[in-house]
């Protein structure tokens, strides 16, 4: 009982399968006159066997690591073989002969490693002729399952480290990309309409805390919740973001929690959930919103006791994740209204930041153009670009409802309009600033006429909303939605341009004489 604690201790530890397989070696040398140990590595899809590690434990010649080919009819009788009686001694392995290594001579002792009822690999000991008898045996089938852990742990780490170069390979290309060194970038507007939020930010972010951000879609709530992670003691963690609103309700509990194999249709292999990835790190879950009732449920007890169970699977696991959660939505009122957990609210809630719309901070729009000018410049155009005074002008003057996503769209295709080497604002904003409206545009100048300035374009622009609603500004019916501005922004623009709006009055343009 004593060796086989201190196998299970062996097999449980966090290091390299190598010191694990040689500590093992010498632990099981006192009990059995082992010459050497072999774990491998069975790949059923790609029909081959692979020696991961070796140990030598007497005089006898180790096998080199490296991969074997099998034929289909091999990997499916190693298979059934390992399902079934799954340990031999010697000749009484059958088909799982087959996996015995040439340097192996005298007894030799075979297990199959099993992940759930999926055989993984096999280990392999050998020694002396008659150097295992019954009690040998027995030890064996002990041993079967802390070997099966140990190969499941390599293979885990193996996973894990592909995706962490995957995902280096990601960043770097995104560097690359927008000219950056890091991802994490100053917030614009810090020290402008964001200096309540940044401030905020600076309060909670060294606690562990759940935040919860408000604001209308495309104000930078994923940018907050970066800062957020940026400057607790979780930033070298990992800060991962899921869209609720994105996620099909069937999936929620298999993105969220993850699932095991076999548990659903489509579940060929275990996977881990968003929580299980964001361990030691923060969880964004953005447009919280929009989980349904029963998702709400399951993610409090999370939120609670920080444990959950994978779907399909029986073992609680345990995570240590800071939430922050964003929503466009009034949640008060879906609470009220019993569309949202009163529990999990209060939960969630516990340091609420409001981040205000772009239209609330006009004095932050210069600094925010010239950022996506100069990023999107670099990306289409191979050179970074600047907003000119008369497209800050512009900018500023509209209401922008899709807030700091808009207007990097804006600029975005601004680049496009402009070839890459300029910014057509304008252009830009002429489709921008209809959109779901019929478009008021003035009449384009004769081609061999004087070009007009860009005040005289949009005098004739807010000319032609003002003939078409009657010269009415505010209102369902009135230029200012027409033009989708604010009716104070509009009657702004009106006074510097010198427009009457009562010469449109009923429709009818009355021109002043003298």
């Amino acid at each position: 009982m004593s060796l086989l604690l201190d196998v299970w201790r062996e097999a449980g530890r966090h290091t390299p399968i190598e010191e694990m397989l040689q500590r093992l070696a010498a632990l099981l040398r006192q009990e059995i006159r082992l010459e050497a140990l072999v774990i491998q590595r069975l790949e059923p899809e790609r029909q081959r066997l692979e020696t991961v590690v070796a140990a030598r434990c007497g005089r006898s010649p180790v096998p080199p690591t490296g991969r074997m080919p099998l034929a289909p009819a091999q990997v499916e009788a190693l298979q059934a073989w390992g399902r079934g009686r799954g340990v031999a001694f010697g000749a009484e392995a059958g088909a799982a002969s087959v996996i015995v290594p040439r340097e192996a001579e005298g007894d030799v002792l075979i297990a199959s490693l099993l992940h759930g009822d999926e055989v993984i690999g096999f280990a392999v000991a050998w020694g002396a002729r008659g150097a295992f008898g019954r009690a040998e045996q027995e030890l064996w089938s002990e041993l079967r399952e802390p070997l099966s852990a140990a190969l499941r742990s390599h293979l885990q780490r193996l996973e894990i480290g592909r995706y962490r170069e995957a995902l280096e390979a990601d960043k770097q290309a995104l560097l690359s990309r927008l000219d950056r060194q890091e991802i994490a970038e100053a917030v614009v507007g810090a020290d402008g309409g964001l200096r309540a939020v940044v401030e905020r930010v600076a309060q909670v972010a060294q606690t562990d805390a759940p935040v919860l951000l408000l604001g209308e879609t495309g104000s930078g709530k994923e940018v907050i919740a970066r800062e957020i992670h940026r400057g607790s003691a979780r930033s070298k963690g990992p800060v991962v973001r899921v869209n609720c609103g994105a996620i099909p309700p069937g999936l929620i509990d298999s993105e969220l929690f993850g699932h095991e194999r076999g548990s659903f249709t489509g579940a060929v292999s275990d996977r881990a959930g968003w929580f299980e990835r964001a361990d030691g790190g923060t969880l964004f879950l953005d447009e919280i919103g929009e989980l349904p009732p029963e998702a709400q449920v399951r993610l409090l007890r999370v939120l609670q006791d920080g444990t959950f169970e994978r779907v399909g699977g029986r073992r609680t696991h345990s995570v240590d994740v800071r939430i922050v959660a964003a929503t466009h939505r009034d949640l008060h009122v879906m609470v009220q209204d019993g569309r949202f957990r009163e529990d999990l609210w209060y939960r969630i809630s516990v340091f609420p930041i409001r981040l205000p719309a772009l239209r609330e901070r006009p004095g932050d729009i210069p600094a925010l153009a010239e950022h996506f000018a100069w990023r999107a410049g670099k990306r289409l155009g191979g050179a970074p670009l600047a907003p000119s005074p008369a497209d800050l002008e512009l900018l500023i003057a509209y209401s922008w409802p899709g807030n700091v996503r808009e207007l990097g769209t804006v600029i975005e295709r601004a680049v496009i309009l402009g070839g890459g080497h300029r910014l057509e604002v304008a252009a830009a904003l002429g489709v921008s600033a209809v959109a779901g409206a019929q478009p008021v545009l003035a009449p384009a100048p004769p081609a061999d006429g004087p070009f007009p300035t860009l005040n005289e374009a949009i005098r004739r622009h807010v000319e032609a909303a003002l003939r078409r609603t009657g010269g009415r500004i505010e209102g369902d019916a009135g230029a200012a939605a027409l033009l989708d501005v604010n009716p104070h922004t509009l009657r702004a623009r009106m006074r510097k341009l010198r427009l009457d709006w009562s010469r449109f009055r009923n429709g009818i343009e009355v021109r002043r004489m003298g």
